[in-house]
């Protein structure tokens, strides 16, 4: 007889059973990316120090976030192929050594060159994480759960960006460049360590489904046949149109522009990046209850998102006085905090849109999205700031432009999407009739 495999049940033989089980050994993938997070965004409160540490201008500064997030980028899709192929235990192991080779290397590097490549080397680590996070999901948990375990997995990454906000900024102005970026290197090691004795791919007895390597030929058909999807593109859209005004902030130019151009103190400017945090937090945890209950809201929520943040940069950049009063900058950073969580929107897109052995690839080309908009927008806010002389407002209006393509393209997107899930979800139904042997 024939039975139901729902679009992104990750077996054939029927859903995971999550449980603490699940929990427990998605717990441990999830440390690791907690622990990429804070190396990854270690950088956003150390920008000033490096700018004085390398000697380095606007541009050479946002050259060391954009170098990372190129990396990152382009690792997405064979990352994605990897976990397909190699399981998320062995992707996340090579992920760790990696990203902790990355941060010691950024902790002692000498000259700007070396830091460059430290930050290179860390963001092919970091790239390895999140898609084996989403992956290791999908093996343990039910997809009705899927939302939510997304949302909960970014919601762990923030806190990573918590940690690096408060911790790891402080220990930098106590201990120094060298101690603050070794020591943090030290928790790469201990998550190493649990990874290596604890994770498991898969529960026992819902192994998938094996899909043999077969070549180019087949990496190409992953790559064409996940693309080919419009719920893949939908979902790349979406995640580029919504985490990146809240990526560059976090990432590197949030400080900067509190200090110099808001003329707030360190201290201010970091409760404020802290609350993009925990807004991001907050907010995470009500799109993921929101979308596992009320699928449409998805579109809504993402577009609302985008609407929003363009209101209040705008609201912000164009303030007739000298520096934005802190209420409005406390009001933009609050809804920043919700580019985070509009962003895991994408995947929900592109999950059911593909079947179980392309979920890894189907994950990369979704996380493309955002960390290339990312990259673009950190180029062009300090390429503006070196011609305009440090003119924030200028620089940060690159913004617009990013978001204006991105929805462009998700309103070119969202009907096509919504028919072939449609498509799909009709094609399950009719699977599902039990027909006597």
């Amino acid at each position: 007889m024939s039975t139901i495999t729902l679009p992104g049940d990750p077996s054939p033989e029927g859903a995971p059973p999550g449980g603490r089980r699940a929990a427990a050994v998605w717990g441990i993938g999830v440390s690791v990316y907690f622990v990429a997070v804070i190396f990854r965004t270690s950088l956003g409160v150390a920008g000033l120090d490096a700018a004085d540490r390398f000697d380095v201008n606007a541009s050479a500064l946002s050259t060391f976030s954009i170098l990372q997030l190129l990396v990152y980028a382009g690792m997405q899709i064979p990352v994605g192929l990897l976990v397909d192929r190699l399981g998320t235990k062995k992707v996340l192991a090579i992920g760790v050594v990696l990203f902790t080779a990355g941060q010691l290397g950024f902790a002692f590097s000498p000259t700007y060159g070396t830091a460059l490549a430290s930050r290179a080397l860390l963001g092919c680590g970091d790239a390895m994480t999140f898609i084996s996070v989403l992956r290791l999901g999908t093996r343990w948990f039910p997809a009705r759960r899927g939302p939510l375990v997304a949302q909960l997995a970014g919601l762990a990454g923030m806190a990573g960006n918590l940690v690096s906000t408060l911790l790891l900024a402080r220990l930098l102005h106590g201990i120094g460049w060298t101690a603050a970026f070794a020591g943090s290197a030290l928790a790469g090691v201990v998550v190493l360590v649990l990874l290596l004795l604890f994770l498991k791919d898969h529960p026992e007895g819902h192994e998938p489904q094996p899909f043999p390597h077969r070549g180019a030929a087949y990496v190409r058909r992953q790559i064409a046949e996940s693309w080919r999807e419009p719920g893949t593109r939908l979902g790349l859209w979406v995640h580029f149109t919504t985490q990146f005004p809240a990526m560059v902030f976090l990432l590197l130019w949030g400080m900067p522009f509190l200090v110099e151009a808001q003329g707030l103190s360190r201290a201010t400017a970091g409760e404020l990046l802290t609350l993009v945090v925990l807004s991001n937090m907050a907010v995470g945890l009500v799109y993921g209850q929101v979308v596992a209950r009320h699928h449409g809201a998805r579109l809504p929520l993402a577009l609302g998102t985008v609407g929003a943040t363009a209101l209040l940069w705008a609201a912000t950049l164009a303030y007739p006085g000298e520096h934005a009063p802190m209420w409005l900058l406390v009001v933009l950073c609050t809804v920043l905090g919700a580019c985070g969580p509009a962003s895991m929107l994408g995947f929900d897109f592109a999950r059911p849109a593909n079947p179980p052995e392309r979920q890894g690839t189907a994950s990369g080309i979704t996380n493309m999205g955002g960390f290339v908009a990312s990259m673009s927008t950190l180029f062009a806010i300090g390429v503006l700031l070196d011609a305009t002389g440090d003119d924030y407002r200028i620089a940060f209006s690159s913004v617009f432009a990013l978001q204006a393509l991105g929805v462009s393209q998700i309103l070119r997107l969202r009907s096509r999407a919504a028919r072939r899930e449609r498509e799909r979800l009709v094609a399950s139904r009719v699977s599902s009739v039990h027909v006597p042997a």
